[in-house]
């Protein structure tokens, strides 16, 4: 298989042996031919009228024929019409010599001119020759650098297809070649975020569902309640529906679902659930209502977990807010209880799916002390209509 290198080093010569051969032509045709051409006019011109008679004698057509000649390069014959020779200036033209110029006077005497002699035309071509080594020589490295920089790219990738989450490939220049080189380690980035993701997600699970399944499996042996059971029960499958409801976020480059949403009658309608009396102003928006209301349901309900009553539900100019009055979270943990199966009070997803909600709505979620604040961006906030 040829590489790719080649093509373009080939490409380039090609080329440029393309341009030498054309630039040779037109020297040949157009450079050369017309200096013989105006030199026999101008030799016929002047012949008619400073040559002597054809019956002058030979030392007296000479002299005139080198006067005449004088700073008119090439070579220049005179011949009777018999074709003798009558007079010369350089060297001698064969009657019948190819590439000359004659000129017949009025008298039947015949001008004959050889242009001037640039040389044989293989020095011209020796010439082109070296200059398209030496461009060769020199493009050669420039080519050889571009496609080394994108075999190093493939290797990246394949690296990365081979399990490698760590390949990335170094940056260099500004062109399109270096841009996809960046694009390369922004994509392997993510793809390694997500995995480690989804590892640490699997590992912390499998860690979690034994404390419910544990408590059946003694609940069974110790013939505790029904309801007992039952709670762990939900408890398990409402685990197994974040951890499930997680991955499917992480995997959707888009909603499935988008229709209009009151986020203000949401939250009163999910704050009902809780004896709880949502307020602000009502505010329309594109998205997934199940969504939505899971990502205000999980927010209630961190409040009532971890926070103290009176709990306060708020959406206003496109910001839903759920604030307690309890103690609040630290400053230095107000990123990480967005983290999977992390909390001071607990385990499980639901902050996480929280920020994984809003971020797939265009928003983003975040803690300040005793309150989380969901924003949605201004392009998709649409006023009702009156």
């Amino acid at each position: 298989m040829r590489r790719l290198y080649a093509k373009v080093y080939l490409a380039l010569l090609s080329s440029l042996a393309l341009f030498a051969l054309a630039a040779a032509v037109l020297w040949h045709t157009l450079g050369e031919e017309p200096g013989p051409r105006r030199s026999a006019q101008i030799a016929g011109r002047l012949a008619q009228n400073a040559l002597p008679p054809a019956s002058a004698p030979a030392a007296e057509q000479q002299a005139a024929l080198e006067k005449l000649a004088a700073g008119i390069p090439g070579d220049i014959s005179v011949f009777r019409a018999d074709g003798t020779l009558l007079a010369l200036r350089g060297a001698p033209i064969r009657e019948n010599e190819k590439g000359i110029w004659r000129i017949r006077l009025a008298d039947s005497r015949v001008l004959a001119l050889r242009g001037e002699r640039h040389g044989p035309p293989g020095r011209a071509l020796v010439a082109l020759a070296l200059i398209l080594l030496a461009v060769g020589a020199a493009a050669y490295p420039v080519v050889r650098r571009l496609t080394r920089r994108i075999e190093r790219l493939q290797a990246a990738v394949d690296s990365l297809g081979a399990g490698d989450l760590s390949a990335r490939v170094e940056v260099e220049g500004r062109d399109e070649v270096a841009r996809l080189a960046a694009s390369f380690n922004r994509a392997a980035g993510r793809i390694e975020e997500l995995v480690a993701a989804h590892k640490w997600l699997l590992a912390n699970t499998s860690h979690e569902l034994r404390t419910p399944l544990a408590r059946i499996r003694m609940a069974l042996e110790l013939g505790k309640p029904k309801s007992e059971i039952e709670r762990d029960i939900a408890e398990l499958d409402a685990l197994i529906e974040e951890v499930l409801l997680a991955s499917r976020l992480d995997a959707l480059a888009s909603l499935e679902v988008t229709e209009e949403v009151d986020l203000l009658a949401l939250a009163a309608e999910e704050a009902a659930r809780y004896d709880l009396e949502a307020q602000g102003e009502p505010f329309v928006l594109r998205g997934d209502p199940r969504l939505l209301r899971r990502l205000v349901r999980n927010l209630l309900e961190n409040a009532q977990r971890h926070g103290a009553a009176p709990i306060e539900i708020r959406v206003q100019r496109g910001e839903l807010r759920v604030c307690d009055a309890g103690p609040g979270v630290p400053s230095a943990e107000r990123e990480r209880v967005f983290e999977p199966f992390y909390s001071r009070h607990g385990v499980g997803l639901g902050l996480t799916l929280v920020r994984q909600i809003a971020r797939r709505h265009g928003g983003e979620a975040r803690c300040e002390g005793n309150c989380f604040y969901v924003t949605l961006p201004v392009e998709i906030q649409r006023p009702r209509s009156t």
